[in-house]
């Protein structure tokens, strides 16, 4: 996918997600709910959306081969030499894998991390169209999957697990028809230095695997220091203007190792001045 087409579609979801519903009425696909975000509903309902998200996994299985076969090719500055290492490619999860569109409609405000994993461990995910054949395809080439979540862990009544919020996305990612294990899905908190700057988790990949792809809908499942708040090496708190600065910066890997899908429900983008 080029930079122009990308630039359009995050374009014109920043217009969706600062509309409100006002009259729906005459349209029974949607609720006819004035207080729900029209970014939210244009996600649960529109085929747009679908074939957005099939594109940019159909563009990415389409590059992949050849980036499997480049040894030389990474999207981590972290590899030093990564010829002799075996490819993996690293998704995000929440709006990347599983769709999370009938939480975002339905949970009671403000947002709280136990109420995203109480709903996600009583309801069937469903699966982000497009990612079941594009994760297929690169395990076919040879390629690992991990799996790199802001999900954290956190203690639960009645487990002695540290992170028993990890079963509950094994088990969604499980439900869309992927097998996976623990230990290919990273959360916030798992282990020490692993905070919400995804950087020193792909670092962690990058140990063992040339990291070939990412994939996600937020900017920071790409790029290190993009939050409102910094953590990691981060020294300061991301700000719009810094984030245009970092957009830039990284222009030759969109479409090109890098692809973003689209998400005008939530997201970093929502916090930053």
């Amino acid at each position: 996918m080029s930079l122009f087409r990308t630039s359009i579609i995050i374009t014109s979801l920043l217009a969706l997600s600062a509309c409100e519903v006002t009259s729906n009425g005459d349209d029974p696909t949607v609720e006819n709910d004035p207080t729900k975000d029209l970014g939210i509903l244009w996600v649960k309902h529109s085929a747009e959306y679908r074939a957005i998200t099939t594109q940019v996994y159909r563009d990415a299985t389409d590059d992949l081969p050849g980036f499997i076969e480049d040894k030389t090719w990474s999207v981590l500055a972290a590899h030093a030499d990564p010829s002799a290492l075996p490819p993996a490619v690293i998704l995000d999860v929440d709006e990347t894998v599983v769709s999370n569109v009938n939480f975002q409609l339905t949970f009671e405000r403000p947002f709280a991390n136990h109420k995203l994993d109480t709903w996600a461990a009583n309801t069937p995910a469903l699966p982000v169209a497009g990612v079941k054949s594009f994760v297929g395809t690169a395990r076919a080439l040879g390629a690992t999957v991990f799996f790199v979540t802001n999900r954290p862990c956190q203690p639960k009544a009645g487990t002695d697990d540290p992170c028993p919020q990890q079963q509950t996305v094994v088990d969604g990612i499980h439900e869309i028809g992927l097998e996976v294990d623990a230990d290919h899905v990273m959360l916030a908190g798992e282990q020490p230095g692993w905070d919400r700057e995804k950087q020193s988790r792909r670092e962690f990949v990058a140990q063992t695997h040339r990291v070939v792809m990412l994939i996600g809908d937020d900017f920071s499942d790409f790029a290190p220091c993009v939050r409102d708040e910094p953590h990691g090496a981060c020294t300061e708190a991301a700000t719009r203007a810094s984030r245009r600065e970092t957009l830039e910066k990284y222009q030759g890997l969109w479409g090109n190792g890098w692809y973003i899908l689209p998400n005008p429900m939530h997201g970093s983008w929502t916090s930053v001045e």
